[in-house]
């Protein structure tokens, strides 16, 4: 075997099929002619190492093939990559959220010291993030080898850049937000804490979609286990208040809702990307949003009634909670039960507000009224 035949085999072998053999014979044709040419100019016929300096030049058999793919010869592309970035930042200040409030009420519960969590905050991102860098890059894998790209690329509108102003955060810029403070850069300080509060307020329904669906689908992989984390799960919590364990209450609770709660994270992470494709459509985001309050309110509505935390929380009537409340208040004995009691009834009395606003859409067409005074939720 030639080293020209070699070569070719090595060739071959990163080749379709399909079109292996006219592609090794017009490559065939190139480098014998290219071997002509140098022997003419030699005078002799070439040596070994002759042959082998030609098919170096010709390219390694990988470049080569490379060259007659059908498809990128990239795993992201400059058109998708502004979209990829975008969205590992988004995500990965959802992966921080989860992160940081799992870790904050393990430290208020006692379960763990302060310097403890801020150590697991930072392996939790980390790991976070090797996660959400490598489902977002096989996601632009599969979308740069698509015919067409997806619409959200090529179709947009000025309204709805809002959205991108979240890409702009990052840890210069919230550093500079809490350390301008003094009398002469006040002003700039709070616009700069303000800028996170004002993004969601100017947020067109196809932008609030696809944050929402990116938001959830974050937290959709920490729920089933897949964005791995460390200490945030509730078979780590270990707390016991007033003789109750508290971690036993939690865990029994999640395995009743585990599959309830991927439905629904499901259900945001459809809608959201819904509304992003249809954004203009009162009437969806008002049928969505109806479903997803109702949902939220029966889901308060269980855990008040019969869950298994429901015989710390519920409160029989209107005035027996005001006075647990009250008394919270009064004696600074801040206990869990009503802290939960309380989150607990504001979740439940927002979803049937919520509820009612999405009823109203969903029948007349029109937003809301006062929708322009409110600042939607992402989630």
């Amino acid at each position: 075997m030639t080293l020209t035949d070699r070569y070719l085999k090595a060739v071959a072998a990163q080749l379709p099929r399909a079109t292996r053999d006219d592609i090794i014979a017009e490559l065939r044709d190139a480098i014998q002619t290219r071997m002509e040419d140098r022997e003419e100019s030699l005078g002799r016929p070439l040596s070994e190492a002759e042959q082998e300096a030609v098919l170096r030049e010709v390219g390694h058999p990988l470049t080569v093939a490379a060259r007659y793919g059908s498809g990128p010869q990239h795993v992201v592309g400059p058109e998708l990559y502004p979209w990829w970035m975008f969205g590992v930042k988004v995500a990965l200040v959802a992966m921080a959220a989860i992160t940081v409030i799992g870790l904050v009420v393990r430290v208020f519960a006692g379960d763990m010291m302060a310097g403890q969590a801020i150590g697991h905050a930072f392996a939790n991102v980390f790991n976070g993030a090797i996660t959400i860098v490598g489902l977002a890059t096989l996601a632009a894998f599969i979308i740069e080898r698509q015919k067409e790209k997806p619409a959200f690329i090529r179709d947009w509108r000025v309204k709805d850049l809002g959205l991108f102003e979240i890409a702009a955060f990052d840890a210069d810029s919230v550093s500079r937000a809490l350390s301008e403070n003094g009398p002469t850069q006040s002003g700039a300080a709070d616009r700069a804490r303000g800028r996170v509060r004002g993004i969601s307020g100017q947020m067109s329904p196809a932008a609030r979609g696809v944050a929402s669906a990116i938001a959830w689908a974050v937290f959709l992989l920490w729920w089933t286990g897949l964005l791995t984390t460390r200490d945030l799960r509730p078979i780590d919590l270990a707390v016991t208040i007033d003789g109750v364990s508290y971690s036993q209450l939690v865990i029994q609770t999640l395995g009743l809702i585990y599959w309830p709660v991927i439905a629904y994270a499901v259900a945001r992470i459809v809608f959201g990307l819904a509304r992003a494709a249809m954004p203009g459509s009162v009437r969806l985001t008002g049928l969505g949003d109806l479903g997803l309050s109702v949902t939220r309110a029966c889901f308060y509505g269980w855990l008040w009634i019969a869950s298994p935390l429901s015989p710390l929380i519920r409160a029989d009537s209107l005035q027996t909670l005001i006075e647990r409340v009250a008394t919270m208040v009064q004696t600074h004995d801040w206990a869990l039960a009503t802290i939960i009691m309380l989150v607990v009834a504001i979740g439940f009395v927002t979803s049937v507000f919520e509820a009612s606003g999405a009823l109203w859409r969903l029948v007349t067409g029109k937003p809301s009224p006062g929708a322009d005074r409110l600042k939607p939720s992402l989630v």
